[in-house]
């Protein structure tokens, strides 16, 4: 007799696959593993615009729950999630004209004296990282959000923006071009 693995020992695809079969608690698990990060994804992609992240998060799982039946083994959760993500965060910005705004620079907290300039460095290359990601053109943002924040790998963003993945690594490369050219200013602090 075989004894099915508790939800939270699944993987996303076993969660999905259950979901598909009518199971509201494995999208639930699927829901906590994912909504806090997906989330910070829109965050980030929206100028840290918590109210509207939080309204995409919630139909991008809308829209997940509403095609649960759709799922086939074998395809990747966290791809097929974000391909949803990004198509309502391009319609977003293709309904509103969105102009990008530089987020708000959070001051950090230095805990020790003995560590004021290692912690003063970081916080200014930080800072820098920031302004140059948000002065970053869109289509070169949301796929280095997707590479390195999102941590999926390029294949799956070729799949997610129907892109070539010729084109998503030549716009990853000219996207870190772009950003190692606007915080160069700050390599002799």
């Amino acid at each position: 007799m075989l004894i099915p693995l508790r939800l939270s020992a699944q993987t996303d695809e076993q969660l999905m696959q259950r979901s598909a079969r009518g199971s509201d608690r494995a999208f639930e698990e699927l829901y906590s593993r994912h909504a806090r990060r997906l989330q910070g994804f829109f965050v980030r992609r929206l100028g840290s615009d918590a109210d509207l992240a939080a309204d995409l998060m919630h139909d991008t799982f809308l829209r997940l729950y509403a095609a649960r039946e759709k799922y086939r083994e074998g395809n990747c959760f966290r791809a097929w999630l974000y391909t949803i993500a990004y198509n309502l965060l391009k319609n977003h910005h293709r309904r509103n004209l969105m102009v990008e705004s530089s987020p708000t620079i959070m001051e950090s907290e230095i805990a020790d004296d003995s560590n004021i300039e290692i912690d003063m460095d970081a916080t200014i290359l930080r800072n820098a990282l920031r302004h140059a990601l948000s002065r970053l053109p869109e289509p070169y943002a949301m796929l280095f959000s997707l590479h390195y924040e999102e941590e999926l790998t390029i294949p799956q963003i070729a799949q997610i923006t129907q892109l070539p993945e010729g084109t998503v690594k030549s716009r990853l490369h000219k996207a870190m071009t772009i950003i190692k050219t606007m915080i160069k200013q700050y390599e002799n602090y």
